[in-house]
């Protein structure tokens, strides 16, 4: 009896050991069907991609540490990549959906992304990142919690809202590549969306008839965290609700100075989040204004988006003009000034408890300096290309990451230059070799005429200096070396440039690219390359079971085949039980323990089935929604635990 006994409280201990291990990276669930659809957000009917149906995507709600895994079923025509901008996919570029790190998904094929969100909270996107198919669609917000026990910055909103702006065409991302394909430039767009609609009639001769528009629904005297991101092509937008204050809190991931704003530029890529209270009268309903701006803005009227503010007891609709923009049209500093005061809030907890600020990016040595600089697209053996620092970038046959995993040689080359290169530009594969626990220093010069946001896989990077003119090594004289901004994202103007810093302490392939669809996909790219000597599962996971391959490894791709995250999932299930049934075995030796056990043991076994069990097919907007997988399996799993230790107790009492 004190035998089994024993050997009882060592089952229990086994089972405690694998169920808290990993019981706060819980594992969520989320499945995408991409296909097109015919929708008509500016009153014209084109083909648009969603996801479940969808225009916009859904959002991603996720918690710090959490393992997301999504099943993507492409129903396209085209292969397809989805992209999750400002994830930092940390050890693990293999899932950065990305044609230097990922073979597409091909047409009519599934998917697994299996990827953890480590020590990362904030507010990104995601969107489909090949053949020019943001342009039709296939985006959506993604937003990381903080764990329970660090605290944010702010007191807890009443609600959390997402806001996708954008420019939009009417032609669908087919026609458009076709333009770029054929040297021609997009022209202006047809429209901005808001959530994936057109604007709100403010103007009958601006706006026609019949227009769908969103309605944003809030309580008077609720302060709201309000996520806005810019989805769009190229085009940088202003961003402002009338009669109400913006109070800057977070970008990216990295909480600011809190700050009030009557408007703010968003670049293409960007993201923001912002508190803003109800505090105005409910006379009428308020608009909200998304428009373009660095461009003629009394020909772009129509670049506008406009949706509805609408207090619940609101009494009447919205009306009148719409909110001006920055009058800024002689005066180039403004909005340069307003990036500048974008600052890090130092002292507030980031994904862990420690301060943002207790990193010292300032009184880091820098390793390597890049200067990249783009100038406006050119002509390179008879194809209208973008450069940087006189290369434009060709995507490999191979990808990069799996090139190097299976030693394929000749896939790309290494000798990306610290500098702009002289004589004529070139076509090629060309990549940043970067420094493991390397502190990078780039500078991103745009000598082109329009603005370009730029950004970074893998990491967020310190925006530490901007300027107009040509930037020289006294420029580091006025370097922000204390509270710049960690972002993923940055602006560089026309005429100017933006220094950034980097710690390269994560290991992969990792995109540097313009966020300007256009000249993204006419080759204004290149991937950083960090790789850790001592090769070791510490640093970089190794390939997922469930990798694509094309190129020169066609040959190792099997037909299509359930993704590797489903088989993870039932060895986990199958362990699961394994103990379970072992505990149940052994707790018949003494049936005075089992109802203790139960009782005492019911949060390791809750937890549990959190860590072990697949969620049942829950749904909020066509996406399993984590919030509702604990209760149901907590009872589900209680009851089979009882039940196993009941039946087991009643046969040994029948003989």
């Amino acid at each position: 009896m004190a035998l089994c006994r024993g050997l009882s409280l060592l089952a229990i201990h086994i089972a405690l050991l694998a169920s808290l291990c990993s019981a706060a990276d819980l594992f969520v669930y989320f499945d995408f069907e991409v296909s097109y659809i015919t929708a008509s957000p500016l009153g014209v009917p084109q083909q648009v991609i969603a996801i479940n149906g969808k225009f916009p995507g859904p959002t991603i709600n996720v918690t710090t540490n959490n393992n997301v895994v999504v099943n993507v079923r492409n129903k396209l025509d085209e292969s397809l990549l989805i992209h999750w901008s400002g994830i930092q996919q940390r050890r693990s570029s293999w899932q950065d959906g990305l044609l230097g790190t990922n073979c597409p998904i091909p047409p009519k094929w599934n998917w697994t992304y299996q990827f953890q969100v480590k020590d990362q909270v904030g507010s990104f996107f995601y969107f489909p990142s090949l053949h020019f198919q943001r342009a039709s669609g296939g985006f959506g917000g993604f937003i990381i919690n903080n764990r329970a026990i660090i605290p944010i910055p702010f007191d807890t909103p009443d609600g959390d809202i997402t806001i996708l702006i954008g420019d939009w065409y009417t032609r669908n991302h087919t026609a458009l590549r076709k333009t770029l394909d054929a040297g021609k430039g997009l022209g202006m767009p047809d429209g901005v969306l808001i959530n994936g609609k057109g604007p709100y009639q403010y103007n009958t001769t601006l706006v026609p008839d019949g227009i769908d528009y969103e309605t944003i629904e809030v309580h008077p005297g609720k302060t709201y965290r309000i996520r806005v991101h810019n989805v769009g092509i190229s085009t940088s937008l202003n961003f402002r609700i009338q009669n109400h204050n913006l109070l800057l809190a977070e970008t990216e991931g990295s909480y600011t100075v809190q700050q009030n704003y009557t408007s703010l530029d968003i670049h293409v890529g960007q993201s923001y989040s912002f508190l803003v209270t109800m505090d105005q009268n409910a006379s009428t309903d308020y608009y909200i204004v998304a428009s373009a701006r660095f461009v003629n803005e009394s020909q772009w009227k129509r670049v506008t988006g406009v949706a509805i503010l609408h207090y619940t007891n609101s009494k009447g609709k919205a009306r009148g003009p719409l909110p001006e923009g920055p009058n800024d049209e002689f005066d180039k500093t403004f909005s340069m000034n307003q990036a500048r005061s974008i600052r890090w809030n130092v002292s507030a907890s980031g994904a862990r408890p420690n301060p943002q600020g207790s990193f010292r990016y300032g009184s880091i040595n820098v390793t390597e300096v890049y200067v990249l600089r783009n100038k406006p697209p050119e002509m390179i053996d008879g194809k209208r290309r973008a450069t940087l620092s006189g290369i434009s970038f060709v995507n490999p046959s191979t990808p990069i990451r799996l090139a190097d995993w299976f030693k394929v040689k000749g896939a790309y080359k290494l000798d990306f230059p610290t500098k702009p290169v002289t004589g004529p530009p070139r076509m090629e594969t060309s990549v940043i070799n970067g420094t493991y626990r390397g502190f990078m220093e780039v500078i991103l010069q745009n000598n082109d005429t329009k603005m370009h946001a730029y950004h970074m896989s893998g990491y967020a990077f310190f925006v530490v200096g901007m300027d107009y003119g040509e930037w020289t090594d006294n420029s580091r004289g006025t370097y922000n070396k204390w509270d710049g901004i960690a972002r993923t994202t940055t602006q560089v103007y026309p005429g100017a440039w933006t220094a950034i810093l980097v710690s390269l302490d994560n290991v992969g392939i990792w995109n540097l690219r313009t966020e300007n669809l256009d000249s993204w996909y006419l080759g204004q790219e290149t991937y950083v390359r960090v790789v850790n000597p001592e090769a070791t599962n510490k640093t970089e996971f190794p390939i997922p079971d469930n990798a694509l391959f094309c190129g020169a490894l066609s040959h190792l791709q099997k037909p299509e085949d359930i993704s590797a995250a489903t088989a993870i999932t039932g060895d986990r299930l199958k362990m699961f039980f394994t103990l379970l049934m072992t505990m149940c075995a052994m707790l018949v030796c003494n049936f005075s323990l089992v109802d203790t056990i139960l009782l005492s043991f019911r949060p390791v076994f809750f937890l549990s089935t959190m860590l072990f069990v697949p969620p049942r097919n829950n749904t909020h907007d066509g996406v399993s929604d984590p919030k509702l997988l604990p209760l149901d399996l907590d009872v589900g799993y209680y009851w089979l635990i009882s039940r196993c230790a009941n039946e087991l107790e009643s046969d040994m009492k029948q003989g």
